[in-house]
């Protein structure tokens, strides 16, 4: 493959309006259609299923099927009480991070549409500092311009709305990407990316290709927990992100050492089959792509564990971006690392034989 950069203008186009639009756990659908709608020319068919994890195949009469994957949805909020003068307090959906929330702004996903607001908080001058609390999840809440519940309920909100952050994507220092719901809209686009290079390489698979982008992964994988037990695939490659430790208050002895711009990361993990990472590694190796190696000591946490023990036992493993300030709304990567990942699994791809078994015993 070309050392040339892989990702053109329409890819970076298309990364944008992903990364833009809103699609929080269980609200995943509008960002797939916009998927779907990149992806299709590269694929021979679609299928979706009822919770909204949309599948693009590549040679769907294959019997032996591989599955490539990556997750849809970001974590967000939903209102859960309203007081009588009109204030928003929250809970999570997923993993939002609470200390992150004061004086941020949000929109509330309303039958009406969107309604903005903020996450007010008291100013430094009106806090005690003997007895400053920072934001916690029973104090932060929302301020929509509202006197009272009744105003607010007039905009159209009301306890179950979903909440997300409006902050968009930008490039930093050239080669940096920066965004809320890179954790894990990335997965969907470097997937996609390497249905695009397959296409445009005019490459022939002996194997039904399943690019899976899943649903509901962040509150316990549930996505991939439903598609895997529909497609029933041989094999699995999955892709997420993980933290840059390389970053200020994050100790290496606990989380060890990866950092952006220095390649993709394979997992070393119980779920990960080993006949298949050494497979990814072995190509990395070949194709001179940098990569890293992470250790995962129970489960990895991501819809890897899903598939791997589903159907009997998938051979699955996991090729992460590396990823700061995850969970926040500049989650940041390297352009480098995400074209590298894409390279990896799209010559890790074109390596897998029809039939492979990855069996410890062949």
């Amino acid at each position: 493959m070309s050392k040339d950069s892989i990702l053109d203008k329409e890819s970076i186009d298309f990364l944008e309006k992903y990364l833009n639009n809103a699609a929080p756990t269980g609200y995943e659908s509008e960002g797939q259609k916009l998927w779907m709608d990149y992806l299709k020319p590269y694929v021979d068919e679609f299928f979706t299923d009822s919770y909204g994890t949309a599948v693009g195949v590549i040679n769907p009469e294959a019997e032996y099927k591989v599955v490539i994957e990556g997750h849809a949805d970001e974590i967000s909020w939903y209102v859960n009480y309203i007081t009588d003068e009109g204030f928003i307090y929250v809970v999570r959906n997923g993993g939002s991070d609470h200390q992150i929330a004061a004086s941020k702004r949000v929109n509330i996903h309303t039958k009406k549409g969107i309604v903005k607001g903020v996450f007010g908080w008291p100013a430094i001058h009106t806090r005690e500092k003997d007895s400053e609390q920072s934001p916690k999840i029973d104090n932060i809440c929302i301020d929509v311009g509202c006197t009272s519940k009744d105003e607010v309920e007039e905009l159209g909100v009301h306890v179950g709305c979903v909440i997300t952050y409006p902050d968009e994507f930008f490039i930093l220092n050239e080669n940096k990407y920066v965004c809320r719901a890179l954790d894990n809209r990335m997965g969907g686009f470097m997937i996609a990316q390497v249905a695009k290079l397959l296409k445009e390489n005019k490459k022939k698979l002996p194997f039904g290709l399943y690019i899976t982008n899943a649903v509901q992964e962040e509150i316990g994988l549930r996505g991939a927990e439903m598609i895997t037990h529909r497609i029933k695939p041989n094999v699995a490659i999955v892709t997420d992100v993980t933290h840059d430790t390389n970053t200020p208050m994050i100790n290496k002895k606990k989380s060890g050492d990866t950092k952006i711009g220095h390649g993709p990361v394979i997992a070393h993990a119980p779920a990960v089959q080993n006949k298949l990472r050494e497979l990814l590694i072995e190509t990395a190796q070949e194709k001179e792509i940098p990569f890293q190696r992470m250790a995962n000591s129970r489960f990895t946490g991501t819809d890897t564990d899903a598939f791997a023990y589903s159907n009997g036992g998938v051979p699955s493993a996991l090729i992460s971006l590396p990823l700061r300030y995850m969970h926040t709304t500049v989650e940041m990567v390297h352009k480098s690392d995400v074209e590298n990942v894409i390279k990896l699994i799209y010559e890790s791809v074109l390596k897998i034989k029809e039939g492979e078994s990855f069996s410890y015993f062949d």
